[in-house]
Formats: C-alpha cells, structure tokens, sequence
C-alpha cells in the first residue's frame, strides 16, 4: 500500500514537472512572437493559491499596443490567450484611464499596471540587468529544487547512518 502511495506520489510530481516545462515552452514560444513585432512589456501578479496572472505586450516605441497575450490561471494548464480590447490603444492611456482599467477584473488591471510601468523603466532605461534576463534556468525550478532537497536530505541521513556504524 505505502509503495503504491509513493508511485502515485512521484508519478504526480512527474508530471507536474513535465507540464511545467511545457508552460514555460508556451511562454518561450509567445514572447518570441511578440518580440518579433515590437519590444515587450511583461506585467505579473503571481499568486500561490489564486490565480495567477501574466501579460505580455508587444509595444511601438510610440506607446501603441500591436498585440496583447494574458495567461491566468492556478494550474500548470493555463495557457496564454489575446487580449483583444487592448490592440491599437496607447499602453499610457490605458494605466491613466480608470474607465479603460475597470473593464477588466482586478488581477488583469494589476498586470497591466505593472506592464506600464515596466515599459516606462525600459523607456528611461532604468531596467536592472535582471529585467533583461529572459532565460530558464531550471535548475533553479520548484521541482528540481525539491529533488536536490530530498537527495541532500537523504545523502545526510545515510552518512549519519554511517558514522554511526563506524562508531558501534
């Protein structure tokens, strides 16, 4: 019973992280198609146990949003979708105009106001050098981080074990 658990337990964990890898491919792929239209403003608002929230907007040097993507959601299902509403306005007027912003849901308007305000540091080139940084590294990811704490956990415990073998 307790080795079924543990297959369920580590096939769940699994797939997770297989489902995760492929919601950072699905980010990887959205970003570049937009990165090929115009520089890109990312808005978010992670949450742990609500939804949580990304928005990428490919903007012109003038202010003028050529394409929206959002991805909400609490799964690793979630997936990016357009924002139509959002094509041909001015990312400025938007942040500005309360009448504009409520249209969309509070977690929506919070990532579009961290997209401004992300775009205005890229317009006075006030970005760190962290704000460039599009890259994955997955060996800093939850699951891989979670594997290397049950193996020094379990790499600890056996040479405890050992010491105390060694001193009966």
């Amino acid at each position: 019973m307790l080795i079924h658990f543990g297959v369920i337990l580590v096939s769940a964990f699994l797939l997770q992280g297989f489902l995760g890898l492929r919601q950072i491919k699905n980010f990887s792929k959205t970003f570049h198609q937009l990165r090929v239209l115009a520089p890109v403003a990312i808005g978010k608002n992670p949450k742990k146990l609500r939804s949580g929230t990304l928005i990428l907007l490919a903007i012109k040097d003038d202010g003028t949003i050529l394409e929206a993507q959002m991805m909400k959601g609490v799964t690793i299902f979630a997936k990016f979708r357009e924002l139509h509403q959002l094509r041909q306005k001015n990312i400025a007027e938007i942040a500005a105009s309360y009448q504009q912003l409520k249209q969309f849901d509070k977690l929506t308007r919070v990532c579009l106001l961290d997209a401004y305000k992300n775009y205005l540091n890229y317009k006075a080139n006030q970005l760190t050098p962290q704000d460039f940084d599009g890259s994955v590294k997955i060996w800093s990811l939850p699951m891989i981080e979670k594997l290397k704490s049950i193996y020094y956990k379990g790499l600890a415990s056996l040479r405890k074990k050992q010491v105390n073998v060694k001193e009966h």
